[in-house]
């Protein structure tokens, strides 16, 4: 297979785009959401789960209309530059660049405390690192191997999660689940609500980074076609595990014990089984395959952003370039690697607020996703308007009220977690003025820059 004019293979099937959108998320199925009891209690996160599995099934059925018409390895960043110009095309490329880039420290911190349940005696941040050199290693090795690596993983992550959903039913109780779930109260009062807003992070990590597919649209043998069927059949996936482990995890007995911490399936089924049950050991070993799925996807969706973003001369050329032999991103995977490597070890700066690093490192990834996900969809309307004859393999179903849910869902997620999480929400800031100053300085690179993108080569050829 012929590389593209940008330098990337388009080798991957739907099959494979699947698993790439599922693989994306499927992590947050086994930690990082039960932070959000502590807050919200079982029923009041409930509640808020169920509103955000609904901004993202909205969400996703729009964006796909964006993803079809725009295959672009920069995803919203491509899709906000055509429809507002440079500026908007920088916001939504930092966007998702702060999204891609801190999910994974959080994902390789939990790979590290799912180890530390088997050995003691390993450091779960070396154990994080050990997981960012192995895997950004297989996706330098190519976007094939890599993308088929995922798909394996994925498929092992989904029926593990259907394991620990079967041994922990024995134990389930009702009782269990709703003691407290009002924010610690067994009863619903106007006092659960602040909590249940608070929430709103930790609900957005079930399904974060899915639109992640988007970023290797370039790659797609046939991105017209796969991408629509990927993200419709894995959004759906998600929905379902992620209301089936919430509810078998919470019911297995004190959810209290569970909601701060990285292994909350493990613990849960250790209410159930015992701490030296060979199922305890199994979950483990197998646990990590959820993890490993979203960590190795999220390595390729932010290589693909830092590639995008440098090809157009929005940041250092350097990392513009593809591996000679392997087609692949590699200084762009290797940059978000370092990042994230360095964020692992930012005790100091990302313990904040009384959370702890990885409850603070999901919420700097969570404000990164929420506003590129504003961008995007008025990028939607304003295309719509703006370019009516733009090819659209896809069309947003119940156009205009699926994205308008979307944009007032992702609007309310944003104002909430602002009010709760003002110190992160000042570093986000702080990120997005130092990129906007580079931004600035760096206009007349980007004017004199010859990259055409291929959706709009193949427009002008036609």
């Amino acid at each position: 297979m012929e590389a593209s004019a940008s330098g990337l293979r388009p080798v991957l099937s739907t099959w494979q785009l699947w698993g790439i959108a599922v693989g994306l998320v499927i992590s947050g199925e086994y930690f990082g959401w039960s932070y959000g009891w502590a807050s919200a209690g079982t029923l009041g996160f409930t509640i808020t789960a169920l509103f955000i599995a609904a901004m993202y099934a909205t969400f996703i059925f729009s964006f796909t209309e964006l993803t079809t018409s725009i295959p672009h390895a920069g995803g919203p960043f491509a899709y906000s530059k055509r429809a507002f110009g440079p500026t908007g095309g920088y916001l939504a490329g930092v966007a998702t660049l702060i999204e891609f880039v801190f999910a994974p420290p959080a994902i390789a911190l939990a790979i590290g405390a799912y180890l530390n349940v088997q050995f003691p005696n390993i450091d779960p941040k070396h154990a994080a690192v050990g997981a960012y050199l192995l895997f950004m290693g297989l996706n330098i090795v190519g976007v094939q191997i890599a993308a088929t690596f995922e798909l394996f993983v994925t498929v092992l992550a989904i029926f593990e999660l259907l394991v620990f959903m079967g041994v922990v039913s024995p134990g389930f109780s009702t009782a269990n689940f709703v003691k407290g779930g009002w924010a610690g109260s067994d009863h619903f009062s106007l006092a659960a609500i602040p909590g249940m807003f608070a929430a709103i992070p930790f609900a957005i990590w079930f399904f974060l980074a899915i639109e992640g597919v988007a970023m290797a649209a370039e790659e797609a043998k046939d991105p017209k076609r796969s991408i629509p069927i990927a993200y419709i059949a894995g959004i759906l996936t998600l929905v379902v595990l992620a209301i089936g482990v919430m509810l078998f995890a919470g019911g297995a007995g004190d959810w209290t014990k569970l909601s701060n911490i990285n292994d909350p399936l493990p613990q849960a089924m250790k209410l159930i089984v015992g701490p030296h049950s060979d199922w305890l050991h199994m979950l483990v070993w197998l646990g990590l395959f959820g993890l490993v799925a979203s960590f190795h996807g999220i390595i390729l969706g932010y290589s693909r952003q830092i590639f995008a973003l440098s090809r157009e001369a929005y940041l250092p050329a350097y990392f513009a370039k593809v591996h000679p032999r392997f087609k692949t991103p590699h200084r762009a995977i290797i940059a978000g690697g370092v990042i994230g490597i360095a964020a692992i070890y930012s005790d100091q700066l990302l313990t904040l607020g009384g959370q702890t690093l990885t409850a603070n490192i999901v919420t700097m990834s969570v404000f990164g996703a929420i506003l590129m996900y504003i961008l995007s969809m008025l990028s939607l309307f304003k295309l719509r308007r703006t370019e009516a004859a733009l090819a659209r393999p896809f069309r947003a179903p119940l156009y205009p009220y699926f994205p308008a849910f979307a944009l007032f869902g992702a609007m309310i997620c944003m104002a909430t977690m602002i009010y709760y999480n003002l110190l992160i929400f000042g570093i986000f800031v702080v990120f997005l003025a130092l990129g906007y100053a580079y931004f600035l300085l760096t206009g007349q690179r980007r004017a004199n820059a010859m990259y055409v993108a291929p959706e709009v080569a193949q427009e002008a050829a036609s």
